[in-house]
């Protein structure tokens, strides 16, 4: 078996659009979620979104180009860019059927189906653009990326709502691990930040409606009503660490396992039990090898709702055991960037990889009162400065999808 690292990263994201300032805001605790001023929000119960801010994506493509791609396509052309340039190599060199293209999304171009559904009613089916399916097909943002790298490899676009990105991760780690790839670029694009999707979430109870950005996005706290929605692209270049060494590469981590399971039980609730999320937590762990004695880091998914921060607690309890989860350092970086959605496990993963090469765990921002079922370590004093050499990232998607990375320091 192969061993795969992590050897670019880049980002847009409601923290910042480049790594430092990602790390910087993660680091001192500066959270991306503020007043929403791109629809009035005086009839209805949301009122804080996180959005990302001072992008111009003609820096990356040109202007021709981003009347024909949806915003969510934008953002994960950009992160790839950006991951790419952080490699220090194009990888013209490679074979192009070796270089893969892994990225998720949950919704894909939300904002084009709004706006061309409401240029059909209102002026018929002629004014309806020839650029729509492609803008607003899921798996656009894979293929647009193949298309401006020549990457032939294996291509397309994991769509399992909030762990999208993780499920996207987990297979290009897995396609590299098992010789299929010297290299891929995977993590995941959202940009659904508009009034009509936010509607289906609202009226759903999934959001916040706190108008206080300060006290939206809280995980783990017993005042916690729901996740504020955020938008943005994380992409991560994972490549064969034999592969990377002979280039001299420079190595953020290593990733060393990936559990996946499903917890057949409800479309949108997780499963009461846990077992379904504690499984993948146990099953990346044991492909990684982690010694049963080690301290980690878990990156929860941690939503700020009531039901999945209550569910989560119980389910890492049952894959650590009560006395090691009782000492294990917890976040969930979502106070900070809001919920990034089929985004969200891309930017976990980096600010992940990050806190082990940094040695930086990330605080969990917002924490103001208790909750009994929500009773773990979850660095809600802030971040904190220790070395630790194992990480998993958790991901819980609606339909029942757990994801769990394991990641380790190199």
């Amino acid at each position: 078996m192969k061993r795969v690292v992590v050897t670019g990263i880049g980002a847009i994201t409601p923290i910042g659009n480049d790594i430092e300032t990602i790390f910087k805001n993660i680091k001192s605790g500066n959270h991306g979620i503020s007043k929403i001023d791109f629809f009035d929000t005086s009839d209805f119960d949301v009122h804080v979104a996180a959005s990302v801010k001072n992008f111009e994506i003609t820096d990356y493509i040109e202007k021709k180009e981003v009347r024909r791609t949806d915003r969510f396509c934008q953002y994960a052309v950009a992160a790839a860019i950006d991951a790419l340039k952080d490699t220090g190599t194009d990888f013209k060199g490679i074979d192009p059927y070796r270089a893969g293209v892994i990225v998720g999304s949950g919704i894909g171009g939300m904002q084009t189906i709004e706006k061309e559904h409401t240029s059909y009613f209102a002026k018929g089916e002629s004014r309806v653009s020839v650029f729509l399916i492609p803008m607003m097909i899921t798996n656009i943002a894979s293929g647009v990326i193949g298309i401006k790298t020549g990457f032939k490899g294996i291509n397309y676009a994991p769509v399992s709502a909030c762990s999208s990105s993780a499920h996207a991760i987990g297979e290009a780690f897995r396609n590299i691990k098992h010789g299929y790839l010297d290299m891929c670029i995977t993590g995941g694009a959202e940009a659904a930040l508009s009034k009509f999707a936010m509607a289906g979430f609202n009226n759903m109870k999934a959001l916040s409606n706190s108008e206080d950005p300060d006290r939206a996005s809280i995980p783990f706290d017993l005042e916690r009503n729901g996740f504020v929605m955020g938008e943005g692209g994380a992409i991560l270049i994972l490549e064969e660490l034999e592969h990377a060494k002979s280039r001299g590469a420079k190595i953020y981590c290593e990733i060393i396992g990936y559990g996946a399971t499903g917890d057949a039980h409800h479309i949108t609730s997780p499963d009461s039990s846990g077992e379904g999320a504690a499984k993948s937590m146990t099953l990346a762990m044991e492909e990684g090898n982690v010694p049963i004695d080690e301290d980690i880091y878990i990156n929860a998914h941690g939503t700020s709702t009531p039901l999945n921060d209550k569910i989560e607690t119980l389910a890492i309890k049952k894959a650590l055991g009560l006395d090691r989860s009782k000492r294990t350092l917890i976040s969930s970086t979502k106070s900070i960037t809001g919920h990034l959605l089929g985004a969200a496990a891309g930017i976990e993963a980096i600010i992940t990889a990050l806190a082990l090469k940094e040695g930086f765990i990330p605080g969990t921002v917002g924490f103001k009162v208790s909750d009994s079922d929500c009773d773990l370590n979850y660095l809600t004093d802030g971040g904190i400065y220790k070395d630790i050499k194992y990480a998993i990232s958790n991901s819980l998607g609606f339909g029942g999808h757990n994801v769990t990375i394991c990641l380790k320091k190199y």
